[in-house]
C-alpha cells in the first residue's frame, strides 16, 4: 500500500526544486506584457506629455483623469494600434501557455531538470493533447458552470427584490461563492487529467509509440478526485485563496504608491503581487503531481519512466522460489557458497530445490568432525574365557 504523504508540503518541494520553470514562465509573461503594452505607452505619451492635465496623474493619482485618458486613447490615431496589439496578445499568450505548462508538468512528473529546451520540447510533444483537454474543459464549464451562473443571476435578482443593505450583499456573495466552488472543482478535475496525460505520455504502447489517448485518463482522474476529494480540494482552495490574498495586498500597496516621484518601487511591488499569484498556481500543480505520483495510473508498466509510489516490503510470495526456500531456515545463507572446481554442479546458472540443500556451508565448523562407526570393532570387544592371558 502506498504511503500517504502531505501533498501540500511535497508539492512545495516539487515546485522549489524546479523553480526555473516558474521563472521562465514569469519572464515570458513579463516580456509579452511589455511588448504588447509598448504601443499604449507611445499613445499615452503623445497625449499626456504636452498636457497640463497630466499633472493630476503624476502629483496625486486622479481617477477621473485616468478614466478620461483611457477613453481618449481609443479615439485617437494610436487607438487602433493599441486595440490590435491587445487582440494579438491573446493568441500569443495562449501559445506560450500551451508550451510551458505541459513542459512544466513533464518536469514535475518525471523529476527532470526544468531547462528551457526541455520545457519547449515537451510542450511541443504534448501540445495537441492539451488543446483537446482545453476543449473538454470548455465544454464541461459550459454544461456545469454555465447553468450555475444563470441560477446565480436569478438568485441576485431575487435578493435585490426582497433584501437591502448588508444582508443583500452577504446573500449575493454566498451565491457567487457557490459558483466559484463548483468552478474550482471542475478546474481541479481537469488539472488531474492533465497530470495523468503527462504521466501516460511517458509510457509506450505495444507498437512502440507514445500513448496519446487523453480519454484513458478521464476515468482514473475522476476516481482519484472522488477518493481524495477533501484532501485535494482543500489544498487547491487554500493555495488559491493564499495567492489571491497576497496579490490583493501587494496590489493595494502599489496603488498607494502611485503619487510618488519614483516609479520603480511601485513596479517592484506590483510584480511581486503577480509573482505571488503565479507561484501559488505552480504550487497547486506540484500538489496535484504529488497526489498523482502516490496514485499512479493502474495500467502503467513497472518499467515506466514515471516514478511510482513506495510500496511495502515484499512478502514471501513476491520473492523467487529458491530465495523463499532459503528464508524458511534462518541458518541458511541467502546466497550459497561458490562451487568447487570438481563439483558436478559447476557451470550451471540455475539450481533446483534438491541441489540447493546439497551445497556445503561457506562457514567452516570450528570443531573437528566426530567419526562415525557403522558397527563395533570385533577386535576390541572380543573376549575369550579360555585364554589365560586375558
Amino acid at each position: 500500500m502506498a504511503r500517504t504523504r502531505s501533498i501540500l508540503i511535497y508539492g512545495l518541494g516539487t515546485t522549489l526544486r524546479r523553480v526555473s520553470a516558474f521563472l521562465w514562465t514569469y519572464l515570458f509573461s513579463l516580456g509579452l506584457a511589455y511588448l504588447f503594452c509598448y504601443p499604449m505607452k507611445g499613445a499615452l505619451a503623445g497625449m499626456l506629455d504636452n498636457s497640463l492635465a497630466a499633472q493630476r496623474l503624476s502629483s496625486g493619482f486622479d481617477i477621473g483623469t485616468a478614466v478620461d485618458a483611457a477613453l481618449r486613447l481609443h479615439e485617437g490615431p494610436g487607438g487602433q494600434a493599441t486595440t490590435m496589439a491587445s487582440h494579438a496578445a491573446i493568441p500569443v499568450y495562449l501559445l506560450i501557455y500551451f508550451l510551458l505548462v505541459p513542459g512544466t508538468l513533464y518536469c514535475y512528473v518525471t523529476r527532470s531538470r526544468a531547462h528551457l529546451a526541455t520545457l519547449l520540447r515537451q510542450g511541443i510533444i504534448y501540445f495537441w493533447r492539451f488543446i483537446r483537454i482545453t476543449v473538454l474543459t470548455a465544454i464541461a464549464f459550459a454544461l456545469i458552470v454555465g447553468p450555475c451562473i444563470v441560477l446565480q443571476s436569478h438568485w441576485s435578482e431575487f435578493v435585490n427584490e426582497r433584501f437591502v443593505g448588508r444582508s443583500a450583499l452577504v446573500l449575493r456573495l454566498c451565491g457567487l461563492l457557490v459558483v466559484l466552488l463548483i468552478a474550482s472543482l471542475v478546474r481541479l478535475y481537469f488539472d488531474l487529467v492533465e497530470v495523468y496525460t503527462v504521466q501516460l505520455g511517458a509510457e509506450r504502447r505495444a507498437d512502440g509509440r507514445h500513448d496519446h489517448r487523453v480519454r484513458r485518463t478521464l476515468g482514473p482522474a475522476f476516481r482519484l478526485l472522488r477518493n481524495h476529494l477533501w484532501r485535494a480540494w482543500l489544498v487547491f482552495l487554500l493555495l488559491a485563496v493564499a495567492g489571491s490574498l497576497g496579490s490583493f495586498i501587494l496590489s493595494r500597496i502599489a496603488v498607494h504608491m502611485l503619487a510618488q516621484q519614483r516609479v520603480w518601487p511601485m513596479f517592484l511591488v506590483a510584480q511581486a503581487g503577480i509573482m505571488v499569484m503565479m507561484f501559488a498556481r505552480f504550487w497547486q500543480r506540484g500538489a496535484e503531481v504529488s497526489l498523482a505520483r502516490q496514485n499512479p495510473l493502474p495500467f502503467l508498466r513497472e518499467g515506466s519512466r514515471v516514478p511510482f509510489a513506495r510500496t511495502a516490503k515484499p512478502t514471501s510470495d513476491d520473492r523467487p522460489e529458491h530465495i523463499t526456500m532459503m528464508y524458511s531456515d534462518p541458518l541458511t545463507p541467502v546466497y550459497p557458497a561458490p562451487l568447487s572446481a570438481d563439483d558436478s554442479l559447476a557451470g550451471r546458472s540455475f539450481m533446483k530445490k534438491d541441489e540447493v540443500s546439497t551445497l556445503s556451508d561457506p562457514i567452516p565448523d570450528p570443531e573437528p568432525a566426530v567419526p562415525s562407526l557403522d558397527e563395533p570393532d570385533p577386535g576390541v570387544f572380543h573376549h575369550d574365557p579360555h585364554n589365560p592371558r586375558e
